[in-house]
């Protein structure tokens, strides 16, 4: 790994950690109020350690963007694709309940967990199973902070499994368009980030 590379590892440590004992402290509401902030500094590091931005890659992202949109503002809307749930004001600003934040939570999940996939000598379908089945583990420790902290509720607090279901399918998706799109994938800085996300919404989840 670069200097450059460290630097930016050492970066998402450093903001995750101090979210974490932010959370926890008098300032916490200013904390909470910062979590866009914190999505898209993270987009912007793991766009960092990418390594080929030819236009198919930008399509890709703009493809995760768009579909993770479009499936949680049906899911708002209607209940029919995760169950029934709200975001709360912690996301920011919505189109039609939605917070558009959310689209870049997709890219970073899928982007992330197929790229530290990638690398195995396995079936296309194999991998993009592998690798939503990480988005999904994932998923699980963010759901009970997510109510905690008005990122997003769920109808009498209950998660349904059709929430986890349908991460799976939607993910597989867009990971079978990961593995499969012509641009180089190898991104050192993913295995930090995704790493870094569970043990903030571990430690979260306990603590």
């Amino acid at each position: 790994m670069s200097l450059k590379l460290k630097r930016l590892a050492i970066f998402l440590v450093v903001v995750h950690v101090s979210g974490i004992f932010g959370f926890h402290s008098g300032f916490a509401e200013y904390f909470i109020a910062l979590t866009p902030l914190n999505l898209l500094l993270s987009a912007f590091v793991l766009l960092s350690g990418h390594q080929d931005f030819q236009p198919r890659f930008w399509l890709f992202c703009a493809t995760c963007f768009v579909t993770g949109v479009v499936v949680e503002l049906i899911g708002v809307q209607t209940g029919v694709l995760f169950g029934s749930y709200q975001y709360g004001a912690t996301l920011g600003w919505k189109i039609l309940d939605t917070p558009l934040i959310i689209g870049v939570n997709w890219f970073i999940l899928v982007y992330s967990s197929g790229s530290v996939i990638h690398r195995l000598q396995l079936p296309v379908v194999v991998k993009a199973a592998l690798s939503a089945a990480i988005m999904v583990a994932l998923d699980y420790l963010i759901e009970p902070v997510a109510m905690k902290y008005d990122f997003w509720n769920w109808h009498r607090g209950i998660i349904p499994l059709q929430n986890y279901l349908m991460w799976f399918i939607v993910a597989f998706g867009l990971l079978l368009y990961f593995h499969r799109a012509q641009f180089k994938k190898d991104n050192q800085l993913a295995i930090v980030l995704l790493l870094v996300q569970a043990a903030f919404f571990g430690i979260l989840n306990i603590y």
